[in-house]
């Protein structure tokens, strides 16, 4: 299959390449990148007065199979994802079995290979079944596919076996990324400990609770010379910390999320169960902390945490219900419409929070557009404006605090190795 895109706006960093190209595909790969190519094709997607990226990587992400089927499954995540824009998904282990093992990790990636949708990037656990007394099989885990190692949703509580995940982390090649919450501090907190969470009565998480932990995993990290990412950075203390780590020289990246950039505790004052998440929303002053941090370049990567949970499970007084939002079809708009437009950062930004800088992270072969590459391609309508609304999400569970919330910016394809697993291409197609 020859498929060329055509007068797309293309933002491209790692080539250093911006403006209205064409980009001609065989099969898998990107052939040519240019101005008005003249290939003949087998069908042309007309991208004009839409931007053009290199395929979108979700770094953080929980797809809930095997064991919570009921929330999402491999198919399902990953449709939903492809709706977003993502080409890459990344999943965390905590599934039931845990992606503790071999077998877990290749039954993953045979349902992804099956579902013909975006790439799956499963990430293992450092500690098996997550509890925090014995080290996984790291070798296993990285030779079985796996692209980084973390507990996520525990920190791992004891000092010394996090140090000895970190000198095996080392010795694989692969980056560590790290939950960061001091459950001493945070236990049946349900939102940000401060102002509003003392008006509305209810238990609160400090900032301590995350920059705590944050501080000792920099110092292990230095410590052994590992690659620590720290997952979902919520507060300012904890930006500190990483932006002083980076200044040192130690060997730290971090992440933060579409809704800790957008909302903040007085959201929380709805009662709506989907502003629950943890890290859990925090101030105002937090928020712009964290989107300086975008803008500055201490925040290395934007990843959405997509976490499905059923209705009845959110359905339930704010105290009972579970942390935890979806994500996959709504950061890229709610970026475009907030953090775009307030000059926070820009597509060729986007590209290097969403897409190169995750790639380099995690060692993959992707975030560009080169000849050559793997077709891993998003392209988007910057100005289309849309409501998200439950009946149209794609993931299996419904748990957003975006519903209702109207958009600027709609991706209109996603592409994986020259496949097109979102958007209409039979208006297209033309034969050579």
């Amino acid at each position: 299959m020859k498929t060329l895109i055509k007068d797309g706006y293309i933002y491209d960093p790692a080539n250093r390449r911006e403006g209205v190209h064409d980009i001609f595909i065989v099969g898998n790969k990107i052939i040519k990148v240019a101005k008005k190519i003249k290939e003949k094709a087998d069908r042309t997607i007309e991208a004009s007065r839409m931007v053009v990226l290199p395929g979108l990587i979700d770094m953080h992400a929980h797809l809930r199979e095997p064991g919570r089927e009921d929330a999402e499954t491999i198919e399902t995540g990953l449709d939903s994802a492809s709706r977003g824009g993502f080409t890459s998904v990344c999943a965390m282990p905590n599934t039931t079995p845990c992606c503790d093992n071999q077998g877990v990790v290749e039954l993953m990636l045979e349902k992804a290979r099956n579902a013909r949708l975006a790439h799956l990037f499963p990430i293992g656990a450092i500690t098996k079944n997550r509890e925090g007394k014995e080290l996984s099989e790291v070798g296993e885990l990285r030779h079985a596919g796996c692209v980084a190692v973390s507990d996520d949703g525990h920190s791992v509580k004891d000092s010394s076996l996090l140090r000895r995940a970190m000198e095996y982390s080392l010795m694989f090649d692969i980056p560590i990324i790290s939950h960061c919450e001091d459950v001493g501090l945070s236990q049946e907190g349900v939102m940000h400990e401060g102002y509003v969470s003392t008006v509305l009565g209810m238990k609160g998480i400090p900032s301590a609770s995350e920059s705590i932990i944050v501080a000792r995993d920099l110092q292990l990290a230095e410590f052994t010379g590992a690659r620590i990412h720290i997952a979902h950075v919520s507060s300012r203390e904890s930006l500190d910390l990483i932006k002083h780590a980076k200044a040192k020289g130690v060997r730290v990246t971090c992440e933060t999320c579409p809704h800790y950039l957008i909302f903040t505790d007085e959201d929380v004052r709805t009662f709506d169960t989907n502003f629950k998440m943890n890290p859990p929303l925090r101030t105002s002053e937090d928020r712009e902390a964290l989107r300086q941090a975008v803008h500055d370049g201490t925040i290395d990567v934007i990843a959405t945490d997509h976490a499905p949970h059923i209705e009845s499970e959110k359905d339930v007084e704010f105290d009972y219900a579970p942390f935890g939002i979806i994500g996959f079809e709504t950061a890229v708009a709610s970026l475009n419409t907030l953090l775009i437009r307030d000059k926070i950062t820009d597509w060729n930004g986007i590209v290097e929070l969403m897409s190169l800088h995750p790639a380099k992270i995690l060692g993959l072969d992707k975030g560009t557009l080169g000849e050559g590459k793997e077709a891993d391609i998003t392209i988007i309508d910057p100005n289309e404006r849309w409501v998200c609304t439950k009946d149209e999400i794609r993931s299996k569970s419904k748990n957003s605090p975006f519903i209702g919330f109207e958009f600027k910016g709609n991706v209109k394809y996603a592409m994986v190795s020259g496949h097109v697993t979102f958007g209409d291409v039979s208006l297209h197609r033309r034969s050579s």
